[in-house]
Parts: C-alpha cells; sequence; structure tokens
C-alpha cells in the first residue's frame, strides 16, 4: 500500500503539469526502448554474464518502474473518460503488458519478443488518441 502511495503521489503532482495521457505515452516509449535494447546491452556484455542469470535484477526491476508509472497514468485516464471502449482497451493492453513482463521476468513460457511490444505500442496510441480527441476535464467524472 505504501509503495502505491509514492508512486501515485508523484503521479498526482505531475499530472498537475503534464497531462496524464502525456506521462502514460512517455513511459510506454521508454518502456519500448527499455525493452529493445535489452538484448543489444547483453550482446555486448557476454564477457560479464554471471551463470545463471544474464539480466541483471535491478533491469528486470526498470520494467516495473514502467509498469506502475503506466498503471497510474491510465488509472487517471479511466477516471476521466466516458468512452467506455477506450477504458476496456487502456486496462487490457496494460494488463497484457503486466502478463507479458512476468512471463518474461518468471520464464513461464517462451512467447515471441513482439508480443512485448503490441501492448506498448497500443497504451502509446491509446494516450495519443486520447489526448488528441478526449479534450474534456471536469466533464468526464463518472
Amino acid at each position: 500500500m505504501h509503495l502505491l502511495l509514492l508512486i501515485l503521489y508523484p503521479m498526482i503532482l505531475l499530472e498537475k503539469i503534464l497531462k496524464p495521457d502525456i506521462i502514460g505515452s512517455l513511459s510506454s516509449g521508454l518502456c519500448l526502448i527499455h525493452c529493445a535494447v535489452t538484448p543489444f546491452l547483453f550482446m555486448v556484455n557476454v564477457s560479464t554474464v554471471s551463470c545463471c542469470n544474464p539480466i541483471p535484477i535491478w533491469w528486470q526491476l526498470i520494467n516495473y518502474l514502467f509498469l506502475a508509472v503506466s498503471f497510474a497514468a491510465v488509472f487517471s485516464v479511466v477516471k476521466k473518460s466516458t468512452k467506455r471502449w477506450l477504458i476496456i482497451a487502456l486496462v487490457s493492453s496494460w494488463t497484457l503488458l503486466l502478463v507479458a513482463i512476468l512471463i518474461e521476468t518468471f520464464e513461464m513460457m517462451m512467447i515471441p519478443e513482439v508480443l512485448n511490444y503490441i501492448p506498448a505500442f497500443c497504451l502509446i496510441a491509446l494516450h495519443l488518441y486520447n489526448q488528441k480527441y478526449c479534450k474534456c476535464e471536469d466533464c468526464c467524472s463518472h
């Protein structure tokens, strides 16, 4: 609970300065870059790989940082949106991204890397759509 408050409080402050859609798009975009760069970083560092896990814990934790920021942005947009399809699409995309990252972290099964990118691309597109076409401030409360 305290971790959630530590994540949401800065998001509330940032929401006063930036729109949640901008934060969500940026977070998802940085997540994509993080995922795309990972294989190249570790191919370069092959000589320093430990015996069992080639990906350091701190690098894997960045995935969860992006998820937390993305969750806060999606949560903020969902609170104000009147478009039901957009709410469903945002929550579904975030959930799929969470599942993909959990599968990758715990190595439950092998999935194509592209399946990690699809929900992140969807989150970016949905946040950009919401930013452009859903310009309602206080009128969107449920």
